[in-house]
């Protein structure tokens, strides 16, 4: 359930969080940035950009309702998509021709098995980064930082810089790229490399590179996939770390790296080596995953278990009965236009074809529960 428009940006990220690419990566059609802004946004510029992109396309959202449930009506041939209102006292109930899932990959955050019942041990402070505004209330404490994504390292360096001690967790190998190369854009550099190299020779580019720039990263604990970073991105979604100045911090101490956590304890974490240490929080940097099995039903043909589409980008946008998703190739703004187009295409068509205009989205009741 949201109340506006970027209601992640707004409510559910850290306050020095900038757009991790150049904003001509991540503009929406027919919309560039202002031309005032940097060229990293900061959460506030993209929530303001959204928010006119919005009214110059004249998108106007329904807040304040969620979706309980969503289910094909093969009577009428129709989705029947059930909503609760913000005190869940009212439900309405929609119906609609065709039902696009775009909630995304990214819906609800993940927490690993280890922590639901072991954080209720711990005396410490256990949250998500999407309940992380600022360092500035963690200064002078000992901070494990679970995850090492972008998100994780972000954090990481802003507790550093607000008189904390992070400590951070690897689980498993990472890429750590520089953010920029000679002052110009790694993502960039590798967008127009791939335009006449094939991924593979461009990953050995990019990793020859950032070996100059960053040192062996091994050495400081974190292991490189044996995969290169972009073909890593295209197998499994797993984003390179775009470094913005954590590495330093690692290289001089401020930010230990540690190992696997195998419990948690009263006052910290016994490591999966035996060793135990204590801290004053943790902080889970461990990302987010789809919602879609809690409230989407009939939609087997289309989504797994896990909320992700059976079939790989970039055929998995269309499903049966008018069922389409967008958002969820793990792919970035390139992989959701993809989808966006396809799914677009095949409805206007289907609408020409039919030669008849079904109501969409149509509120067949308003019941008091």
């Amino acid at each position: 359930m949201s109340d506006s428009l970027a209601s992640t940006w707004r409510h559910r990220t850290y306050d020095r969080l900038t757009l991790h690419l150049p904003r001509r990566f991540c503009e929406l059609p027919f919309l560039p940035f202002p031309e005032d802004y940097p060229p990293y946004p900061t959460k506030d510029q993209f929530v303001a950009y959204m928010e006119s992109y919005a009214a110059a396309s004249g998108v106007a959202p329904r807040f304040g309702a969620r979706v309980e449930e969503a289910a094909f009506d093969a009577a009428a041939g129709a989705w029947r998509v059930r909503l609760a209102g913000a005190g869940g006292d009212e439900t309405q109930t929609l119906v609609a021709r065709w039902l696009v899932v775009a909630t995304g990959e990214n819906a609800v955050p993940r927490v690993p098995e280890l922590f639901p019942g072991g954080a209720g041990r711990f005396a410490g402070r256990v949250l998500h980064t999407c309940d992380y505004n600022s360092g500035e209330a963690f200064a002078g404490e000992k901070v494990l930082v679970v995850g090492c994504g972008n998100s994780g390292m972000e954090v990481r360096l802003d507790l550093c810089r607000h008189g904390a001690k992070p400590s951070l967790v690897v689980r498993n190998t990472v890429h750590v790229l520089p953010r920029e190369m000679l002052g110009l854009s790694t993502f960039g550099i590798a967008m127009a490399l791939l335009k006449w190299l094939p991924v593979r020779l461009v990953d050995r580019i990019l990793l020859a590179a950032a070996h100059l720039a960053l040192g062996d990263t091994g050495q400081l604990g974190l292991r490189r996939p044996k995969t290169g970073p972009i073909e890593l991105k295209n197998l499994t979604g797993r984003t390179p770390v775009l470094d913005v100045g954590t590495l330093h911090h690692i290289k001089t101490g401020k930010i230990k790296v540690v190992g696997a956590v195998k419990e948690v304890t009263r006052r910290g974490v016994r490591f999966a080596d035996g060793k135990e240490e204590q801290f004053d929080a943790i902080i889970l940097a461990t990302g987010y995953r789809s919602n879609v099995p809690t409230w989407l039903k009939d939609g087997g043909d289309v989504f797994t278990r896990e909320g992700m589409p059976r079939i790989p980008f970039p055929n998995g946008w269309k499903g049966r009965n008018g069922l389409y998703t967008v958002g969820f190739s793990q792919r970035g703004l390139l992989g959701t236009s993809s989808d966006a187009l396809n799914v677009a295409r095949d409805i206007y068509c289907q609408w020409n074809d039919t030669g008849r205009h079904p109501a969409n989205n149509v509120l067949e009741s308003n019941d008091s529960v």
